[in-house]
């Protein structure tokens, strides 16, 4: 009996994914993940072992048609030559492995970071704002960005603030030690709970299986861009922390609020409106 049901494939199938594919699983997708270690994946993802950035076919790669693809590639260094293996280099090598089995999805998501944005003094950023990177992440990120929107296939760039959530809680570590931020001027920073950037990509996937029109671009970000400063405040009171003893903070390149307008327009909304409620579920699991 032939399925109906939408197939997708997860190049690069690590934490985002792996809670996207489970996501789409639990409503009838099939779900494909591919991944150098695939014993980590959850039972309901179709493991596929296969290295980015070999240019081999995985010996394993599934036949048949591929409704959806999802490049969500992290650079295992964090070198220029890195991103280019990770984020360009496998995103091509995923392009002709598709060609050469004959398959077109009808979506490409390509995850990308906010980090292509190079505002610096607190102005707010959305999706037909200028990208001028300075930093080499970056800009690779960009030139794959447009590899993707120019592959041929219908495709959208999600762009993904900082990620935090259980396993990525560097910021508490910090604060925990006595970290402090200068609050002159405001250092304005962006997010999102791994569990909302997951379910972005969820909605955007179901949302084009319904037949909706997407954009060829989205911030995954919350709903309230903060100070740097007032979400360590907050940290420090939830923690107790008192006094600073530890390293301050440096403040990363680019100061930005981003919105997530568009995504919002299109129905979606994240589960964690802002650092508040997305640290203190954290705090209440740790």
């Amino acid at each position: 009996m032939e399925t109906t049901e939408p197939v997708l494939l997860i190049a690069g199938c690590g934490d985002i994914g792996s809670r996207l594919g489970e996501r789409l699983a639990a409503v009838g997708w099939r779900v494909h993940g591919l991944r150098r270690q695939v014993a980590a994946l959850p039972p309901s993802i179709l493991p596929l072992r296969g290295d980015l950035e070999a240019a081999q076919c995985p010996p394993d790669w599934p036949g048949g048609p591929l409704d959806y693809l999802v490049y969500c590639a992290a650079a295992s260094r964090h070198d220029e030559a890195g991103y280019r293996a990770a984020y360009l280099e496998g995103l091509r090598h995923v392009l002709d492995w598709l060609a050469l089995h004959g398959q077109r999805p009808r979506r490409l998501l390509f995850v990308s970071s906010t980090g292509v944005y190079g505002q610096q003094d607190g102005e707010w950023v959305d999706e037909r704002s200028p990208t001028e990177p300075s930093g080499f992440s970056g800009r690779v990120l960009l030139e794959a960005e447009r590899l993707a929107l120019g592959s041929g296939l219908p495709a959208s760039a999600v762009r993904l603030a900082g990620i935090y959530g259980p396993g990525r809680e560097w910021l508490i570590g910090q604060v925990r030690r006595g970290a402090g931020i200068d609050p002159q001027p405001p250092f304005y920073g962006n997010r999102i709970h791994r569990d909302d950037a997951a379910s972005l990509l969820a909605f955007l996937l179901e949302a084009d299986a319904r037949g909706v029109p997407l954009a060829d671009c989205y911030l995954g970000v919350d709903d309230a861009p903060a100070p740097l400063h007032e979400v360590v405040a907050w940290l420090r009171g939830r923690l107790g922390v008192v006094g600073e003893g530890g390293e301050g903070l440096g403040r990363r390149a680019g100061s930005k609020r981003c919105s997530n307008a568009r995504a919002r327009a299109l129905g979606w909304a994240p589960d964690y409106s802002s650092y508040r409620e997305g640290y203190a579920a954290l705090l209440g699991e740790s």
